[in-house]
C-alpha cells in the first residue's frame, strides 16, 4: 500500500470512509509489452493524484467555498500558515511590527466586534457556540475605551 502521512485524524477518517468512492488515474504504459508489468507494480499514491468525488461532506457539512489543492476543505492550520506568512512579509517591509496572529484572534476579534455592535449577548452566545455565556462575556467580548465611553454618553443622554 502506498505511504499516504495524513495531516489530521479527520482527514484520515475521511480518506479511508470515501476511498471506495474515490478515482485514481494510472499512468498507461507507452509500449503494450509494458501493460502486463504495469498491473502487478504497487503505485504510490500522492493526495494531489487522487479524485475525491464532489460534493462531499464533512460532519455533515457539504458546498465547502475554500478548498485545498486536494479538494478537503481548508482548516485553522491552512489558515494559521497563510497569517503567518502576510505578518512576516509585513514585518519585513514595515518598521511598525505586526504581532502574531493566528485564527483564534481572529475568532476574538469578531465576537468582540459583535459585542461593541450591541447584539444580544443570548446570540452571541449561541453563534460563538458556547455552552455558557459567562464563556462569551469574560473571555471573548472585550470591552475597548470607545465601547465604555459610548455607554455612557448613551446612558447620560
Amino acid at each position: 500500500m502506498a505511504d499516504i502521512r495524513f495531516r489530521s485524524t479527520a482527514h484520515r477518517d475521511f480518506f479511508l470512509e470515501n476511498m471506495m468512492k474515490c478515482r485514481v488515474p494510472m499512468p498507461r504504459p507507452r509500449k503494450r509489452r509494458n501493460r502486463a508489468i504495469m498491473r502487478r507494480k504497487i503505485l504510490p499514491l500522492s493526495m494531489r493524484q487522487i479524485k475525491f468525488p464532489i460534493p462531499f461532506s464533512v460532519e455533515g457539512y457539504k458546498n465547502f467555498l475554500f478548498l485545498k489543492n486536494d479538494g478537503m476543505p481548508k482548516v485553522a492550520a491552512n489558515y494559521e500558515s497563510m497569517l503567518k506568512g502576510l505578518v512576516k512579509k509585513y514585518n519585513k517591509q514595515n518598521k511598525e511590527q505586526l504581532p502574531n496572529i493566528t485564527p483564534h484572534i481572529l475568532r476574538h476579534t469578531f465576537c468582540t466586534r459583535l459585542a461593541n455592535a450591541g447584539m444580544n449577548p443570548k446570540a452571541l452566545q449561541y453563534i460563538m457556540g458556547h455552552a455558557n455565556i459567562t464563556m462569551t462575556l469574560n473571555y471573548y467580548a472585550h470591552a475597548t475605551y470607545d465601547s465604555a465611553k459610548a455607554e455612557m454618553e448613551r446612558l447620560a443622554a
